[in-house]
């Protein structure tokens, strides 16, 4: 369950509130660097206070309005693991979306959904808005239509959970651990260690090993009787 502030909490049992989308990204630009943008749900420009879901603390952030948010897909709320996706529909016709999505790169760029309910008496939100999904654009789908058809912009973005099933593409290797730290020497016989010879007893050499004889109806017998 998740907890609200005081504030949202009274606004919401004196049902004074509208619920607005906000979408955060973090693209790349040609050199490769950081690029942040925002829309929202609602109509105009916002700068809107929100729950920073990396620091926990209050950062207000600008959003663009009037259309180029359309609809969010529904985010389930859920403990466990399990990747996540949500589909962002956004306008093709306005120019900020088209340079966002045709100006930078969104390949695997963050993604930060919030939700932020806004007081119907004084068009402010009652608190921070809060972070409803972190994640990274899996793909983007540009439909351009024929004349008189209806164009759209989607976005499908994964959750973040998707790292934990990440493999590690590195090796076991004394080389590889010494890339940590040089003074790692945890893996230096990992190379010579299948073959090391371990005597016991007056025999040297490795102890040869033999399998065991299938059970025969006759032994069975026997050692049932026994």
């Amino acid at each position: 369950m998740r907890n609200i502030s005081s504030e949202n909490q009274a606004a919401l049992s004196q049902r004074l509130l509208v619920a607005r989308d906000f979408l955060w990204l973090v693209a790349r630009d040609a050199a490769g660097a950081p690029f942040q943008y925002g829309f929202w749900s609602g109509v105009g420009d916002v700068s809107a206070p929100m729950l920073n879901p990396d620091t926990g603390l209050a950062v207000t952030r600008n959003f663009e309005g009037s259309g180029t948010l359309i609809q969010v897909s529904d985010i389930i709320a859920t403990s466990s693991i399990s990747t996540q996706n949500v589909t962002v529909e956004m306008s093709q016709i306005l120019p900020e979306v088209e340079n966002i999505v045709r100006g930078y790169d969104l390949q695997q760029a963050r993604v930060e959904v919030y939700r932020g309910l806004f007081s119907t008496e004084t068009r402010q939100l009652a608190a921070l808005a809060l972070c409803r999904f972190v994640g990274f654009v899996d793909s983007v789908d540009i439909h351009t239509p024929e004349e008189g058809g209806e164009g759209s912009i989607t976005l499908t973005c994964v959750s973040h959970t998707q790292e934990m099933s990440r493999s590690n593409p590195d090796t076991r290797s004394d080389a590889s651990q010494r890339l940590r730290n040089a003074s790692d020497n945890f893996f230096q016989d990992v190379a010579t260690v299948g073959e090391t010879e371990f005597f016991w007893g007056r025999k040297s050499g490795k102890i040869a090993s033999v399998k065991a004889a299938p059970p025969t109806p006759t032994n069975l017998q026997k050692t049932v009787s026994r």
